[in-house]
């Protein structure tokens, strides 16, 4: 058996149950033999076409929600990348043979992802399991007043106030969404107050779905003898107004200690003693760097946090790792954190992200690191404003990142 070669074709063909394959536009790919026989369409009246072309709502039932449901269902795999079983359904057919002709029908549906080696959805398998007839079944045990109907009756209802529930929730985590969004943006430096008198760019890109948004920060500051900045980005576990609250606590922690303090370093061991006070700034990352453009050098510390990268003028990238340690919170005092030092010639480019901008889902973080290196490598002669673009343009799935991003460019 281990030689023989699999044919995933046939095997889909004979799943048990009704299956589909969707697009990410929600186009029929394939569909098995079940789903041919339990739709009542033929292969031709589904592959190729729009779900909701093929089964619209009900058009004589003002109350019909099964495609609105299906539709949310869907996108959510899309955004997420995850599984989504759906409650209970009726989702009336029309009859194919006599158009205008409808069906009382009930489906328990269930959609999950089919994902690439980037993390992004190539398909959607959609399975469905027809349960008209054992509702009708049970109806008819004991007469439309028996105990069997009364308790189908209340098992749909049920669902569908659970379902209702679980959208007035997706609603409420969509506002609470754009408050940390808004005050996210608050706290941040803006884009013009970034740099004066260096060519720096920044970018904040906020994950898909309601609640995964406001954990990055980043921040540069002129330093007090004047020929100095310090470059810095970090990332708080967690997500929503509160992560946003304690992202801004940290910012402005560091921010401030950078002012005062002898070198990175010292700066990350002030933060991570004031990391310890603030609730839900657990595990939290950062990592910050010192340019010195009168010695043309760069002082590097990270906190548990990805590596920033050099790029040359020639092409030639490195990742400035040789003083990484763990999270804010994790380091026992009075232990100084280690940070290190580099040269640089004019012209190398300094980056510094987020780990929402290399990790994939199943997929070792070396590989997001390779991925970053190379679109630097290629795209080293743009400008800063125009290479950020690029970077998040190339590696963030086209469907959005299930984590949020942080990015800062500085051409030195």
């Amino acid at each position: 058996m281990t030689d023989s070669v699999i044919d995933y074709a046939a095997m889909f063909q004979c799943l048990p149950g009704m299956v589909a394959l969707l697009t990410p536009e929600l186009v029929y790919a394939d569909v098995n033999e079940e789903f041919v026989r339990g739709s009542g369409r033929s292969r031709e009246q589904l592959i190729g076409r729009y779900v909701f072309d093929v089964f619209p709502d009900n058009p004589n039932d003002p109350a019909a929600t099964g495609m609105r449901n299906l539709e949310a269902s869907l996108y959510r795999v899309l955004a997420t990348g995850e599984r989504d079983a759906m409650a209970l359904q009726r989702y009336d057919v029309e009859d194919p043979d006599r158009p205008g002709e409808w069906a009382e029908r009930y489906w328990s549906p269930v959609n999950a992802p089919v994902l690439g080696p980037d993390g992004k959805v190539l398909l959607i398998v959609h399975r469905v399991e027809e349960v008209t007839e054992l509702i009708r079944a049970r109806g008819r045990a004991g007469g439309r007043n028996s105990r069997a109907r009364v308790l189908e009756a209340e098992l749909y209802t049920r669902a569908r106030e659970l379902q209702e529930l679980n959208e007035r929730l997706r609603q409420a985590h969509s506002r609470e969404r754009e408050v940390a969004l808004a005050l996210q943006e608050a706290m941040l430096p803006a884009r013009r107050q970034v740099s004066r008198h260096h060519r720096a760019a920044v970018r904040y890109r906020p994950a898909v779905g309601a609640l995964n948004v406001c954990g990055d920060w980043y921040d540069l500051v002129e330093l007090v003898d004047g020929h100095r900045i310090g470059v810095s980005v970090g990332d708080v576990v967690g997500h929503g107004l509160a992560a946003a609250g304690v992202m801004g606590q940290l910012r402005s922690a560091l921010s401030a200690a950078s002012r005062v303090a002898a070198g990175p370093a010292q700066a990350l061991d002030v933060l991570g003693r004031y990391a310890h006070v603030v609730d839900g700034a657990e595990s939290a990352t950062a990592v910050t760097t010192f340019i010195d453009f009168e010695r043309q050098t760069i002082t590097y510390s990270s906190a548990g946090h990805p590596p920033p990268v050099l790029v040359q003028p020639d092409g030639r990238t490195r990742f400035l790792d040789q003083a990484t340690d763990t999270p804010l919170d994790a380091r026992p005092d009075p232990i100084p954190r280690p940070q290190a030092e580099t040269v640089f010639t004019p012209g190398t480019t300094l980056v510094l992200y987020t780990d929402g901008l290399i990790e994939r889902r199943r997929e070792d973080i070396d590989a997001g690191l390779a991925r970053l290196a190379d679109a630097l490598r290629r795209h080293r002669d743009q400008d800063p404003e125009t290479l950020a673009d690029t970077v998040l343009l190339e590696l963030l799935p086209s469907g959005g990142a299930t984590d949020d991003t942080a990015l800062i460019i500085v051409r030195l």
